[in-house]
């Protein structure tokens, strides 16, 4: 799966939100703040991390490449 970007940069809360990993907001920061989340092959517990192109997330057997 691939989600593009027209900006510089989505943070990791709000893609979880957008692409419907998660239902709100709140879960985002809950599994990432549990290191369930994945940027680029390592656990990143950032909630506002600056996901930009060419990133790679993972959760929950599901992966999406930011372009």
């Amino acid at each position: 799966m691939t989600f593009e970007i027209s900006k510089d940069h989505i943070e990791l809360n709000k893609l979880l939100k957008i692409i419907n990993w998660v239902e709100s907001g709140g879960e985002a920061g809950l599994v990432i703040a549990e290191g369930l989340v994945v940027v680029n092959g390592e656990v990143d517990t950032r909630k506002r991390k600056k996901c930009r192109k060419g990133d790679v997330i993972e959760f929950e057997d599901q992966k999406v490449t930011i372009i």
